[in-house]
């Protein structure tokens, strides 16, 4: 059996993330085990090969913000995206306490 790597293993992860909730990098990092790889997964995700399968728009940073230099159309499209999930943003950051995906049971 091949093992998965590292970045196959976020993308994994990420298509975990139920509609309508968003998940931080740290977040996704600690899933992995190991809560240092924070740009790892945000390299990972800048070089989606399936965005239309793998919802990496569903990430953003801690303070709930949106990628800049989101890899398929800018932060606005990211912003789009979840807000066409039904994720509510105060100001520029997603309302992290209502929208974070606790990964519970």
């Amino acid at each position: 059996m091949k093992t998965k790597n590292t970045f196959q293993q976020i993308y994994e992860i990420v298509c975990m993330i139920p509609r309508g909730k968003v998940a931080t990098y740290g977040q996704i990092a600690m899933l992995l085990g190991n809560p240092r790889m924070s740009r790892v997964v945000g390299y990972a995700l800048h070089v989606n090969p399936d965005p239309d399968n793998i919802p990496c728009y569903r990430v953003v940073n801690k303070q709930g913000e949106v990628s800049s230099a989101f890899a398929f159309g800018g932060s606005n499209r990211q912003r789009e995206l979840l807000e066409n999930e039904g994720i509510e943003f105060i100001g520029e950051k997603v309302d992290m306490e209502k929208f974070l995906w606790r990964n519970e049971g």
